[in-house]
C-alpha cells in the first residue's frame, strides 16, 4: 500500500481539512471493505496534520458513507451504499435481487382513523379507519431505515400474513389482490431526531434521506402512503423513468 502523501499548508486552496479529506480518499482507495485505518495519531503524523483537523476530516468522510466510525475501535472502510432503483418493486425485493438479506422489525401497527392530513394522501375521506404500519427496516442485520405506512381499507391478518410474505407488496398483492402499478416518491434531507438515532444506531443530528411514497393500483386508486427515513450514510436512491 502507498504511503499518503504529507498535506502542504494551503495558500489560498482549499481549507486544510479538505486536503487531508483527499488525502484519507486516495488512502481508503487502496484498502479493502471493512479494513481498518490506522490510529488516528499515526494518521495525522503521516499526513502532516493536526489531530483536530483530521477527526474533521474523518467525520465528513464518515457523514458520506465512505468511512465507519466505531467508539474505541478505530475507523473502517465502509462497504457499498444500498441502492433502491425499481421503484415499482419493494425495498426487500431489491435488496434481495443485489444478493443482501433483508429484514423487517415490526415496531407498531394499529387500526387508526385517518386525520385530514393522512386523509388527503389516501385520498379518502378523514376519518375513514386505516391501518398504520411501523417498521424498521434492516439489511444484513444492520438498521437501514424506519418506515411508516398508512394502507386503506380492510387488511383482516396483516400483521400474520405480512409475518409470512416478508414483503409488505408481496402481501398486498398476493393477499388482497392489490397491485402496485403507479408510484410517486418526493425525496428531501432531514436530521436524525434523538429517537431515529436511537433505532438506526447512529448519531443525533446525522443526515438521513426522507421519502414520500403514494402507491396506486390499476385503476389510480391508492393503495399506500409511506413516510420513511433512510440512513444517509447508507443509502442511495436512483429513480429511473
Amino acid at each position: 500500500m502507498a504511503e499518503p502523501a504529507s498535506v502542504a499548508e494551503p495558500h489560498g486552496g482549499p481549507p486544510r481539512y479538505f486536503q487531508v479529506k483527499l488525502a484519507l480518499v486516495e488512502l481508503i482507495g487502496q484498502l479493502e471493505r471493512g479494513a481498518s485505518l490506522p490510529p488516528e495519531r499515526q494518521l495525522a503524523e503521516r499526513l502532516g496534520t493536526s489531530r483536530t483537523t483530521l477527526r474533521k476530516a474523518l467525520a465528513e468522510l464518515a457523514g458520506e458513507g465512505v468511512l465507519r466510525r466505531t467508539q474505541g475501535s478505530g475507523n473502517f472502510v465502509a462497504p457499498p451504499k444500498v441502492v433502491h432503483v425499481r421503484q415499482l418493486t419493494s425495498l426487500t425485493d431489491d435488496l434481495k435481487a443485489e444478493g443482501m438479506q433483508p429484514s423487517s422489525r415490526i415496531l407498531s401497527l394499529e387500526r387508526v382513523r385517518a386525520d385530514k392530513a393522512v386523509a388527503a394522501h389516501l385520498e379518502i375521506s378523514p376519518g375513514e379507519r386505516i391501518h398504520r404500519l411501523t417498521r424498521l427496516r434492516q439489511v444484513d442485520g444492520e438498521p437501514l431505515a424506519i418506515e411508516v405506512a398508512h394502507l386503506p381499507g380492510s387488511l383482516p391478518r396483516l400483521e400474520a400474513l405480512l409475518a409470512e410474505m416478508g414483503s409488505l407488496y408481496a402481501t398486498l398483492r398476493d393477499c388482497f389482490g392489490r397491485r402496485i402499478a403507479a408510484v410517486e416518491d418526493t425525496v428531501e434531507t432531514v436530521l436524525a431526531t434523538p429517537d431515529d438515532a436511537e433505532l438506526l444506531e447512529i448519531a443525533t443530528g446525522q443526515p438521513l434521506l426522507l421519502v414520500h411514497r403514494t402507491a396506486r393500483d390499476e385503476t389510480g386508486r391508492v393503495v399506500e402512503w409511506t413516510r420513511s427515513v433512510y440512513r444517509g450514510d447508507r443509502f442511495r436512491f436512483v429513480a429511473r423513468a
